[in-house]
């Protein structure tokens, strides 16, 4: 049986190590591209290692599914397995801003069983942003139980975004952290009503808000409505939808041709 606290003590720390190279205090840690437009940062792979020792140490059967790592075809001979983002959002990490975030998962039999998400940068005077989840037991933030939005019209609804498209008008627009963790975390929290990706994404984007969402009362789905599972050969959905139950249906309705046409 894992030890929650122990787990959530060495996901604390690595959002400590990430910290302590965060532009927005001042650090400038180096910086490239892994690819044409995914940046990465020496402080990704810093996070990646320690979480990679420590959590292994903790569950040594588990195998490891990292955003950071190489992938390796054994883990799909392993029960249970970690699913880690170092640091999700590493565009807001860069800049200095504080929507960025360690995400931390550990799937048994395909889905989530633990889940644990860390943002220390935001509500410092509270140690940062700490939301867990167990599967069957509620999701919570910094101590207090989450309970998803129930609203049940999707005109109008809180979508974390930018800008929204011409189909999407009748929408209401909130605050939008790059990670698209602490975006579906804004679901589980009741902050919005939906949050949902038209993309081709990977299973440490979503794993462990997922758990959170789901556990606070939401609805968590790719984008075309279908259940989401885990360690899987190619370790991709395409995209993901997370909604208050009410808005659900109705939001994979007005995705569908969009999704189709993008999923190819």
């Amino acid at each position: 049986m894992i030890d929650f606290d122990q787990a959530e003590a060495i996901v604390r720390e690595a959002g400590r190590v990430a910290l302590a190279s965060w532009p927005g205090d001042g650090h400038a840690p180096e910086v490239w591209e892994k690819s044409p437009g995914d940046p990465v940062s020496a402080s990704d792979l810093e996070v990646d290692r320690f979480l990679r020792a420590e959590l292994g140490a903790l569950v040594p059967e588990a195998g490891w599914l990292s955003e950071e790592t190489a992938d390796s075809p054994e883990r799909l001979g392993d029960r249970l397995i970690w699913l880690v983002d170092p640091i999700d959002g590493t565009r807001d990490f860069i800049h200095g801003r504080d929507g960025w975030a360690v995400s931390v998962a550990l799937v048994s039999d395909a889905q989530p069983l633990h889940a644990w998400l860390y943002a220390p940068a935001r509500r410092r005077e509270q140690g940062g942003e700490f939301w867990r989840a167990r599967a069957g037991h509620g999701s919570w933030r910094n101590g207090d139980p989450l309970e998803a939005s129930t609203r049940a019209a999707l005109p109008g609804a809180r979508v974390p975004a930018s800008k929204l498209s011409k189909e999407d008008k009748d929408l209401s627009p909130v605050a939008r952290p790059n990670s698209i963790a602490l975006r579906m975390a804004m679901v589980a929290a009741d902050e919005a009503d939906l949050v949902a990706t038209l993309r081709w994404g990977f299973e440490w984007d979503v794993a462990a808000a997922g758990l959170i969402a789901l556990e606070a009362g939401a609805t968590v789905t790719d984008a075309f409505g279908l259940p989401l599972r885990y360690n899987r050969p190619d370790p991709r959905a395409f995209g993901v939808l997370a909604a208050a139950p009410g808005i659900h249906p109705a939001a994979v309705e007005r995705l569908a041709d969009r999704a189709r046409a993008l999923a190819g």
